[in-house]
């Protein structure tokens, strides 16, 4: 494996976040939606935040 640099870490570590934090937004929305179409639109969208960073954390 190659050496990774301090800057790509630094953008591993944004997305990652980034991804971190829609995943928990779009779990509330989903929670908090009525309508069930809504609410699977939502928590599809956080498994797909979900799956992101953990695609990225193999990176580390």
């Amino acid at each position: 494996m190659t050496d990774i640099s301090i800057l790509d870490l630094q953008n591993l570590r944004h997305l990652i976040g980034g991804y971190e934090t829609s995943q928990n937004k779009m779990t509330d929305y989903a929670n908090q939606a009525q309508d069930a179409q809504v609410k699977q639109m939502f928590q599809d969208a956080a498994n797909c935040a979900m799956q992101h960073r953990q695609e990225l954390m193999k990176f580390l």
